[in-house]
């Protein structure tokens, strides 16, 4: 199982992101850490280019709307749709619908255990 943590924007802060590596990486999950200020498309591209199975988006900015919508269908364009998107950081109860209905497989608001992103690649994908 191989996936991709990205930092979409200019959301500075990257502390959460850089924790779920290490957890994902202690249970077993190949991870690939995009560092900050990446695009759309150079996450997309990355995603592809590296074969995962998931992508993660850390979001602390506000805009994890805009921007897993804008992968979702950057994913989509580029027949890549089967590629599992996840979102972990400050997600607002509003907006949980919201990110499914967009196509958001798992949700993680800030208080989520650590393992539960691992738990759930492991449910959603298994060992590869």
């Amino acid at each position: 199982m191989k996936v991709l943590i990205a930092k979409p924007g200019l959301d500075g802060h990257d502390k959460g992101a850089k924790v779920i590596c290490h957890t994902l990486r202690d249970a077993g999950i190949e991870v690939i850490y995009t560092g900050l200020h990446k695009s759309v498309e150079e996450i997309v591209s990355a995603a592809i280019q590296e074969d995962v199975d998931a992508i993660g988006l850390s979001m602390l900015s506000g805009a994890h709307l805009y921007y897993a919508e804008k992968i979702i269908s950057g994913l989509k364009a580029k027949q890549a749709g089967d590629i599992i998107v996840f979102v972990g950081g400050v997600i607002p109860d509003r907006d949980m619908e919201k990110l499914r209905n967009l196509g958001v497989e798992g949700i993680f608001p800030g208080g989520s255990p650590l393992n539960a992103t691992a738990d759930f690649l492991h449910r959603k994908i298994g060992d590869k």
